[in-house]
C-alpha cells in the first residue's frame, strides 16, 4: 500500500518498451484548489494577462503564510510583455516585491513576495494544506511549460491554465465564466497549437498529450449524457446505491492516515487506470459486507482451476508487473482481465479469495488496489522489487 505513484515528470516503460503516459498531476481535491487559485487571482483588479499570470505564480507560492519566493529567472520564464508593468500592478494592490526581482542572473537569490491577503489568519482566500499547495504549484509550472503553449503570449498560457484546471479526467471541459476576455479571445490559438482537440462554443476537449494536466473536475450530468453509453459505463463503473459527493470524498481523504492517503493519491493520479473520482471514492468509501458465493460459483471454480494449474504464480507475477507501471496493485477485475480469466463479478471474487487463502496473493485488509505477492509466491522468488532488495540485505547480513 505504501508504494508511491510514479513521478509525474517521468515517462515509465513496461516490458516490450512501450511508453506509459505520465500520471495525472492533480487529484480531484487538488484540482479544486487549482480552480480556487485562478478564481482568486482574476477576482482582483489586475489590468491584464501579464499581471494576472505573474499573480498566479506568486499567489500559489505564498498561499501558506503570505510570503513566497520568486527569482528573476522565474520572471523571465513567464515571457511577459512588460515585466516591470506587471510587477507594478502587483505592488498597486499592496503586494510587496523587491527590485531584485528584475535580476535574472543565474546567481541571483530568490526574492520574497508578500501577499497581505494570504497572510490572514481568518478569512483566508486560499486555505491550502502544505501538500496541496505544493502539488498545485508544480501543476502550474508544468502547465505553463507544456510544449504546445510554453512559447506563446501570456494570455494564451493563462487560458491554458484555466482550461486544464476546468477539464475532467475524460478531458472534457466547459469554459468558465470567470475566464478573462483576453484569454477567451486566445482560445482558438490553443486549438491551433494542439493544446485542445475540440473547441465548440464554451465546450472543449484537451489533447491527449496534455491529459496529465487535467484538473479532474467532476463531470456534469449533461457531460455524462453527451458521452456514448459504452463510454459512460467505462468512465464510472459505480454500482447502484452509491451517491458520489465531492465534499464527502474530500473529507474522507483528510481523515485517512498518511499511508492510506498516499495510496489513494496513487490510484487517483494513475494515468493508465484513468479512473473517475466516483469510481475511486466508491471503492474506498463503500463498506464491505460478508462475501457470499453461490454453489454454482464454487462448482464453476472447481472446473476452472483444473484448466489453470499455474494460476497462483501467474497472479503473483502479474501484480509485480502491474505495480511497475501503475504504482499500485490491481483490482480484482484488473487482475482477472489482465490474465485473460473471464469470470463474472462473483467469480472474480471467489478466484481472488482462494489465491489469498492459499498464500499466492496478499493485500492490506479490505483496502482496494493493494494486491501483491503473498508468502507462497515469495517462497518462489516472486516479490516486489522493494521486498526483493530487503531480502537480499537480510541474507547478506547473516553470518
Amino acid at each position: 500500500m505504501s508504494e508511491p505513484a510514479s513521478h509525474p515528470g517521468k515517462t515509465a516503460t513496461v516490458p516490450g518498451g512501450k511508453a506509459l503516459p505520465p500520471p495525472f498531476l492533480l487529484t480531484t481535491r487538488q484540482g479544486e484548489a487549482a480552480r480556487s487559485l485562478l478564481s482568486y487571482v482574476v477576482s482582483l483588479p489586475f489590468p491584464g494577462p501579464d499581471s494576472q499570470l505573474l499573480a498566479v505564480v506568486a499567489a500559489i507560492r505564498a498561499a501558506r503564510g503570505g510570503v513566497g519566493n520568486l527569482t528573476g529567472m522565474d520572471l523571465s520564464a513567464l515571457r511577459l510583455g512588460d515585466p516591470r508593468e506587471a510587477v507594478d500592478a502587483l505592488r498597486s494592490l499592496g503586494w510587496q516585491v523587491d527590485e531584485a526581482i528584475f535580476d535574472s542572473g543565474p546567481d541571483a537569490p530568490p526574492v520574497p513576495v508578500t501577499v497581505p491577503d494570504l497572510a490572514r489568519r481568518t478569512g483566508h482566500p486560499l486555505p491550502l494544506g502544505k501538500h496541496v499547495r505544493s502539488r498545485v504549484s508544480g501543476w502550474t509550472t508544468r502547465t505553463l511549460s507544456a510544449k504546445p503553449v510554453r512559447k506563446l503570449p501570456p494570455e494564451v498560457r493563462l487560458a491554458g491554465l484555466f482550461l486544464a484546471a476546468h477539464s475532467t479526467s475524460g478531458l472534457l471541459g466547459q469554459v468558465p465564466s470567470s475566464l478573462p476576455d483576453a484569454c477567451r479571445a486566445a482560445l482558438p490559438t490553443l486549438l491551433d497549437k494542439g493544446f485542445l482537440t475540440e473547441l465548440s462554443g464554451d465546450r472543449y476537449r484537451l489533447d491527449p498529450q496534455v491529459r496529465h494536466l487535467s484538473g479532474m473536475r467532476p463531470p456534469t450530468g449533461e457531460e455524462r449524457a453527451a458521452e456514448p453509453a459504452t463510454v459512460r459505463a467505462k468512465d464510472t463503473g459505480v454500482r447502484p446505491g452509491f451517491e458520489f459527493s465531492p465534499d464527502a470524498w474530500a473529507r474522507w481523504k483528510t481523515e485517512a492516515t498518511p499511508a492510506l492517503g498516499r495510496h489513494v493519491d496513487s490510484v487517483e493520479r494513475c494515468a493508465l487506470c484513468a479512473l473517475p473520482p466516483e469510481r475511486v471514492a466508491e471503492a474506498f468509501m463503500r463498506p464491505f459486507g460478508p462475501a457470499f458465493f453461490s454453489t454454482y460459483t464454487k462448482s464453476a471454480y472447481a472446473r476452472w482451476k483444473d484448466a489453470h494449474p499455474d494460476r497462483g504464480p501467474q497472479a503473483a507475477r502479474f501484480t509485480v508487473f502491474f505495480r511497475a507501471g501503475h504504482g499500485h496493485g490491481p483490482s480484482f477485475r484488473q487482475l482477472c482481465k489482465g490474465l485473460g480469466w473471464t469470470q463474472n463479478h462473483q467469480g472474480r471474487g471467489f478466484v481472488v479469495e482462494r489465491l489469498l487463502l492459499n498464500g499466492w496473493l496478499t493485500s492490506t485488509g479490505e483496502v482496494p488496489w493493494t494486491l501483491r505477492p503473498g508468502p507462497a509466491a515469495q517462497e518462489q522468488g516472486i516479490t516486489l522489487p522493494r521486498a526483493r532488495s530487503s531480502a537480499a540485505r537480510a541474507d547478506a547480513a547473516r553470518p
